[in-house]
């Protein structure tokens, strides 16, 4: 199979894939959505020795508990739910909240032992101070926005202030927050900036191959695959940082087990786009392979870890530690890198794959 059909192949498992998984990609995330138009905020943190704040752009709360002494998360019926303290993270297997918070949308069917009026049953799932949970009082779960928004979806509301109980040894206490609509942005310009990058990348493609132009061409598109790589091992550590991981350790682990094909797919690209920035490494190595590696880390990077942040450009509030803006510009560049660097290396393919049969008619 020429170089030209393998890469034919591989432009139709593209399209194929990418219509297969974007909408999946735009609805995943019950755990951490891809984006949200619902701003969750730590107002209160209830006592001295606690660090609240909010993670997965909204989607849990997390706790450490920094003092000596245990403390309690009330669940929705009154009941203790999880307990945080030096000697780790309990859950009371008796409460109704230790399953309804395993999703988002709380759809967790209740065992029979669920029960918030029994006498609890401590289980400990963590060694660490701190616990991470979707809380369904800090969250919007309607599938319609709520009336006001509908009303005027152009400016931001205040959904509802919302508190979860706590309980330790200096008797109950409070976590308090606010819940705000915030107006989606425009999609539109994001996906008419990403549209006009990737035409313009891939025009590259029409240079010829052999010429001056087009080694300076290959060249480019090695830089713009090693910018795109690097945008989109970003992307992979903001989604991690935003999940809570503190430390090199829990980063690494973060990576490794949340966005690893964000961060896999980026970290390739830089590869093949250092190869092909160099001229393709060997001399002796034929410049269509070296295309061929182009097209192949553009498709991935374009799929693996553009499609699945596209989400983003229609969303408020972003699971990363930065502004939206820098987020979508950072898709951005992911999208016209990978996509545009597929275009122009199947251009540049299919020119190399017709220059023989042409000067064969030539000859003849």
């Amino acid at each position: 199979m020429t170089l030209l059909a393998r890469a034919g192949l591989l432009f139709a498992g593209t399209i194929t894939a990418i219509l297969a998984t974007a909408a999946p990609a735009l609805a995943h995330g019950a755990d951490a959505p891809n984006g949200t138009d619902y701003r969750v905020t730590v107002t209160a943190a209830g006592h001295p020795d606690l660090r609240v704040r909010v993670i997965e752009a909204g989607a849990r709360l997390e706790l450490t508990n920094t003092g000596d002494t245990p403390v309690e998360v009330i669940g929705y019926s009154g009941e203790p739910y999880l307990r945080i303290g030096p000697d780790g993270v309990y859950e009371n297997s008796r409460s109704p909240a230790t399953y309804l918070n395993r999703t988002l949308v709380g759809d967790t069917a209740l065992p029979a032992e669920a029960d918030p009026a029994a006498e609890p049953r401590w289980h400990r799932v963590d060694g660490g101070t701190t616990a991470r949970w979707h809380d369904q009082r800090a969250l919007w779960r309607e599938a319609e926005p709520p009336a006001q928004v509908r009303a005027a979806p152009d400016r931001e509301h205040r959904v509802r202030d919302w508190v979860v109980p706590l309980r330790g040894a200096d008797g109950p206490a409070e976590i308090r927050g606010t819940l705000d609509w915030v107006p989606p942005p425009d999609a539109y310009t994001w996906w008419v900036v990403t549209v006009v990058g990737v035409l313009a990348v891939g025009a590259l493609g029409v240079l010829p191959a052999a010429s001056g132009p087009g080694r300076r061409a290959l060249v480019a598109l090695g830089g713009l695959l090693i910018v795109g790589g690097a945008a989109a091992v970003a992307l992979a550590l903001g989604r991690t940082l935003d999940a809570g991981a503190q430390g090199p350790g829990a980063v690494l682990a973060g990576l490794l087990t949340g966005p690893v094909w964000t961060l896999l797919t980026g970290l390739a690209a830089i590869a093949a786009g250092t190869r092909a920035a160099t001229g393709g490494g060997a001399s002796s190595a034929p410049r269509s392979h070296v295309d061929f590696v182009v097209a192949l880390a553009g498709v991935c990077l374009a799929l693996f870890a553009g499609v699945t942040n596209v989400a983003g450009f229609s969303r408020a509030v972003l699971p990363t530690p930065w502004p939206p803006t820098v987020a979508r510009t950072l898709v951005v560049l992911v999208v016209v890198a990978g996509a545009g660097a597929l275009a122009a290396a199947l251009l540049r393919l299919h020119t190399a794959a017709r220059r023989p049969t042409a000067t064969t008619a030539v000859t003849r």
